[in-house]
Order: C-alpha cells, then structure tokens, then sequence
C-alpha cells in the first residue's frame, strides 16, 4: 500500500530490533520461562507489513519533513508497530487463533510449553492465555516507552502521547463492541458493524499514524484535522474492503483459506447488509452451513453474492473514499499530502476481490 525506502525501513527495522532485543536481555535475566516469553513477544513483532509506521513515514514527508534530519522520526514510526503488534496478540487470544503467518503465535507456543511439560489442554489453555495477555502487555509497554523517549520536543512528545492515548482507549472499546456483537441471536445493524470497524482498525492503524508523520513535520492543528478526517474514511474503507476479502477473497488475497470470515460466522457489515435484503432466511441457512467446509462456503458466497450485499458492500467502500478525497481536498492540505491520500484510497480500491 506504501512503499518504504530501503533507507527508511533499514531505519525502523533498527529501531525495532534495539527495542525488542532489550525485551529479550531483560526477559532472559529472569529465568527460563520469562526468556521464553520474551522470545515469543519478539517474534509476535517481526515479519509484519509495517503498514503504520510507513504511514509515520510517508505523513512525515508529505508535510515537507527531512528523513535524515528527525532522529525521533523512526522511534515513533516503530511504536506503532509496536502498537499493531501488541493489538495483534490480544486479538488473536480474544478470536482463539493459535496461529499466525502459518506458524505458531504466543498462545500456540505456550500451549505447545504446557503439553511439553506433561499438562492437559485446560492446562495449555491456561499457560497459551496467560502468555497472550502478558506479551500483548509487554508490547504496549515498549510502544509507549519509545515515544517517551524519542528526541522530538516536549509539545511534540505531548501530542503524541493524546494520539497514544486516543489509540488505546478506542481501539479497546472497539474490540469490546466487536466481540458484544456476536452474542445473541439478534445480528446488530450495519451503522453498529461499521463504528466498530472504525473504532477497533480505523484510527490506531490510519488516523493515528498519519496524524504523528504530521506533527512531527510540524503540521498546523488545520492540517493535522483534515489529514485525520480523509485517514478515518480511508480506514474505514480498509476493513470494508478487508470484509469482502475474508469472504470473497483467494487464498492469494487472504493469506488464508478462502472464505475464512464464513467459516469463523464473523458478523461484519456485509452480512448485515445481507440481512436487509428479502433472500435473508436463504442466506442464513447457507451461512449456518459455512463453517462445514468449502462446498458450504462456496454456496454462502453465492447467495451473498446474489442477494446484491457485496455488490452494495463494493458502493459503500466507493462512498467512504469518495468522503476521504473530499477531505483530501481541504485547502489547508499541502500538495503532497493530497497525493499521499489520493494512493491511499486508490491502493484500497484495489484491494476489493474481482
């Protein structure tokens, strides 16, 4: 979606590595177990797409910042990463995943510790969950010590703790509301579906990261509230997109086996969509199915597809980005920064499975 330059990712990768082997040295001067948790905690954190801090990055720059010139620049962009991967472990226990890029996460490994050492599955429940909690915490922590320590100004590292903070509390209360919005037989309605989406993705993986690039290059408050508004729709847009994906979407697209979302009955605003349409009683028999294998998930795809929700799901991603290059184009918005917003929203559309 951003593309770092080799100079910049070198940069952010360093900064990860320094806060992430301190994680380890420390962990490991506590015992064996506490080296394990480390280890794990690290490795949560590698191998990501690094989405957010190119964001940091890319905000920095398009509001006339001089990458060689703000040594605080990569401390930052690494808290969000940070930030993400911490989010990332938590989600990953709240959804029961033990997996994760194919290989085992903090809960997995853990599990894996507690049978190796003669224990039952309630037991390696136990010990994976425990994990998860701790290494999630861990990483909240080196975020936020990463901006406290990051050489910009005290105003700056001010703000930046309200954009810390903001993250935090509203990422939290969006994924509370995610997993409320499961329980119960009653499916809640689309505009439910889509403020949780902007409350647990949109601002700690856009607005947020846009909004610290910006500050950092000294943005004005004008700047910074257009640049956030068109951040939150392209966000927004983002899950919408990553919705049809985790339903429609290729192993290729997914990451994953296709038509995961069905398979886990995910309530996201395509299906409530789907749940407005007359051919909703068809639709939830098919989607009652899903989770018994691709031929079921391959008729729930059909009758989604037919009742017209991705097709209306395809409209409202096209609304949300026409809302973020609406407010791309405020007057107060540099040039670049129009660009940068203009290959977000077109990187999203590209993104919708075909």
């Amino acid at each position: 979606m951003i593309t770092l330059s080799a100079i910049a990712r070198r940069e952010i990768d360093d900064a990860l590595q320094v806060a992430l082997e301190r994680l380890r040295i420390r962990s490991a001067a506590l015992g064996e177990a506490s080296a394990a948790l480390g280890e794990a905690t690290a490795a949560s954190a590698t191998g990501g797409k690094q989405l957010r801090p190119a964001l940091v990055v890319a905000a920095f720059q398009a509001f006339g910042g001089d990458i060689g010139h703000s040594p605080g620049l990569w401390r930052v962009a690494a808290a969000f990463e940070l930030l993400h991967a911490a989010f990332v472990v938590h989600d990953d226990l709240i959804d029961g995943d033990v997996e994760r890029r194919g290989i085992p996460n903090v809960v997995g490994r853990f599990r894996e510790r507690a049978l190796a050492r003669g224990g039952d599955a309630d037991d390696a429940n136990l010990l994976g969950a425990a994990a998860a909690v701790l290494a999630g915490d861990l990483l909240l922590f080196e975020a936020t010590r990463l901006i406290a320590t990051a050489p910009v100004t005290a105003p700056q590292r001010a703000a930046l703790f309200v954009l810390l903070d903001d993250a935090l509390l509203i990422s939290a209360a969006g994924e509370l509301a995610d997993v409320e919005q499961t329980i119960g037989a009653d499916l809640p309605p689309t505009d439910s579906l889509i403020r949780t989406a902007r409350d647990k993705t949109a601002f700690y993986s856009f607005q947020a990261p846009l909004a610290a690039g910006a500050l950092l290059a000294g943005a004005s408050d004008d700047e910074r509230a257009a640049l956030e508004s068109a951040g939150s729709a392209i966000g927004v847009a983002f899950q919408l997109a990553d919705d049809l994906i985790g339903t429609f979407g290729s192993r290729a697209e997914a990451g994953r086996e296709p038509g995961a979302d069905l398979r886990a009955s995910k309530r996201t605003p395509l299906i409530a969509m789907a749940a407005e349409t007359e051919a909703w009683p068809r639709i939830a028999s098919a989607l009652a199915m899903a989770p018994t294998g691709p031929i079921a998930i391959a008729e729930a795809q059909r009758e989604l597809a037919a009742s017209g929700a991705r097709e209306r799901a395809v409209d409202m991603i096209a609304e949300t980005l026409r809302s973020a290059r609406s407010h791309a184009a405020d007057a107060a918005l540099p040039r670049d920064a129009v660009v940068l917003l203009a290959s977000l929203a077109a990187a999203v559309e590209d993104r919708i499975p075909r």
